[in-house]
């Protein structure tokens, strides 16, 4: 179910998809300190031994939307589906913090790692006791059913990411059916990637099923682990979870888990209404609104994740790169992060890249590389040069057609709103006329993967710190996360030559840092900022986000069943 990124709309409400939490002591500073920096964690999610935490209790929480795409490896799929997956599906394997990935004890015996004639070759072994909720072995048919339908061999399939998939040359029973062997071609750079804590039941094993069986319809007989569906409305937005009678590792330390979908404003309501858990503050504005509460504690955690800015080179407006070009470089990125983080005390290098974070090694600043800065002049000179000429009200036309784009939010969030202006009054200034939108967060993962939009601004999450490894995913053609338009069959084939042909970690990551700033002068997104994760949570609530892409524990991936209340 994890694959290394997945997108949401960009949000500060923390309920959302991309998962803004996270600060540093239970002081109830609100953020405005005047000239005291904040300190900000590279994970900071209340971890407690099992001992510390009492059974029983609830853990309500604030999603985006509950997707309609519950199938978390399906390339409709969102980050809230991979969210919501974790807490009823198999999680075989486990993060630490900076992404270590370890075996989880209740599902596999043995997960090693090997060369054999030449090619990567990783064997897992599954415990006797593990099986799916329909009372079916979990074995090597799992494995296999995940790497067949992630591959890529089978255009029939939709999936989230072919990356690491795609290079296994195959897979086979071991000496008994709970032992998998998988076999790459030939040696290659990043064996952790695939099944990090993802497997599908073998019933989803032909396209039909992946692709539509889960539409609307978790199906908790697919599932596997502590927590099982107890309630499951679409409608209402809302999703629960209990322990599972099936399951037979570690008891869950929670009676019940739900998820209940909630705009920004409304999240921030429950919260203070004592009606859910944990709220995002990432903003001034939202931790004005809880620094006078009690019983809570605030985290704030660095955010494994980019918001970036991705137009739709398919619309008429944007076929021409110089028109992108100079969107681009009309945007006034520094002006964006101060109002992201007005009031928060943060401060973080120039997120240059999608494939790397600023404080990973071998990080280089791509979009700079690829000669993007903030310029209006330059942006209004490509748009005289392309033909678009100022009007009378200063937005340019073309033959009759004003350079008009729809920019949609999926938040009533004043903070995303104030960016949302921000950038449409950049963008005024050379001639571009951007047309504010407001929708509901509940139209996200539809609205985005139609492509009902011009502009649009995402987060786009990390589950990992393999970044080379999911460069395909990123920039691959037909992947279904970048939907800007640009990429093509050629860009497709120097990914594979001149990437994932190395065998390295270390070449990858260089020769993929090198081929970035190159794409990024198709001007189909740019990265702006990385930023915190700033949560309010009820105090006592430990061992927070352990399901992936939330961001409070780093790369971290734990466990389900340790979250729970301290004694």
């Amino acid at each position: 179910m994890k694959q290394h990124k997945l997108m949401g709309a960009l949000a500060f409400s923390g309920a959302l998809a991309l998962a803004l939490a996270g600060c540093a002591a239970d002081t109830g500073n609100n953020g405005d300190s005047g000239n005291t920096p904040v300190e900000t964690k590279a994970s900071d999610y209340n971890p407690q031994p099992r001992e510390n935490l009492k059974t029983g209790g609830e853990a309500r929480f604030a999603a985006n939307e509950i997707p309609e795409q519950l199938n978390a490896f399906n390339g409709d799929g969102s980050a809230d589906t991979a969210r919501i997956a974790a807490w009823y599906m198999p999680q075989i394997m486990l993060q630490k913090d900076d992404g270590t990935p370890y075996k989880n004890d209740a599902y596999l015996d043995e997960w090693k790692i090997d060369t054999v004639d030449g090619n990567t070759q990783i064997t897992f072994t599954f415990t006797d006791e593990a099986h799916w909720n329909d009372g079916s072995q979990m074995d090597w048919t799992a494995i296999d059913a995940t790497w067949k339908a992630n591959n890529g061999t089978n255009e029939e399939f939709n999936p989230n990411a072919t990356d690491g998939y795609k290079n296994i040359a195959s897979v086979e029973q071991g000496d008994t059916a709970k032992t998998a062997i998988v076999t790459f071609d030939g040696e290659f750079a990043w064996p952790e990637m695939p099944f990090l804590t993802g497997i599908i039941h073998p019933a989803l094993n032909d396209p039909a099923t992946f692709n539509e069986a889960m539409i609307g319809d978790p199906h908790a007989e697919w599932g596997a682990g502590p927590y099982t569906i107890d309630e499951f409305d679409a409608n209402a937005g809302y999703v629960s979870f209990v322990p599972n009678p099936e399951w037979w590792g570690n008891e869950p330390l929670l009676d019940k888990v739900s998820f209940t979908a909630l705009e920004a404003s409304a999240a921030m309501n429950a919260f203070k209404a004592d009606e859910i858990d944990m709220v995002g503050v990432g903003t001034k504005d939202r931790m004005e609104q809880v620094k006078d509460m009690k019983d809570i504690t605030i985290y704030r955690s660095t955010q494994t994740a980019s918001t970036l800015l991705e137009v739709d080179a398919d619309k008429p407006q944007f076929e021409d790169v110089k028109v992108r070009e100079a969107f681009f470089k009309a945007v006034n990125i520094d002006q964006q992060k101060e109002i992201a983080w007005n009031g928060l005390d943060y401060e973080e290098a120039p997120a240059g890249s999608l494939t790397l974070f600023p404080f990973q090694p071998g990080y280089e600043d791509a979009l700079s590389e690829a000669g993007w800065k903030f310029d209006p002049d330059a942006a209004k000179k490509l748009l005289d040069d392309a033909g678009w000429v100022e009007g009378e009200d200063g937005i340019r036309e073309k033959d009759g057609e004003k350079l008009s784009v729809v920019y949609p939010i999926f938040s009533d969030d004043p903070t995303i709103q104030a960016l949302a202006k921000a950038l449409q009054a950049q963008e005024k200034a050379v001639g571009i006329d951007v047309q504010i939108d407001v929708r509901p967060s509940t139209d996200f993962s539809n609205d985005y993967t139609s492509k009902n939009w011009d502009i649009a601004s995402l987060r786009f999450t990390s589950s990992d710190p393999f970044g080379a490894a999911w460069f395909c995913q990123l920039y691959c053609m037909d992947m279904g996360l970048n939907l800007s338009g640009v990429q093509t069959p050629e860009m497709d084939k120097r990914i594979h030559d001149e990437v994932e042909s190395l065998t390295t970690a270390d070449e990858q990551t260089a020769a993929a840092m090198k081929l970035e700033a190159e794409i990024f002068q198709e001007w189909g997104l740019i990265p702006l900022y990385n930023g915190p994760s700033i949560s309010a949570v009820k105090t006592g609530l430990a061992n927070l986000t352990p399901e992936p892409y939330v961001g409070l524990d780093g790369f971290g991936v734990q466990p389900v069943e340790d979250m729970g209340w301290e004694k």
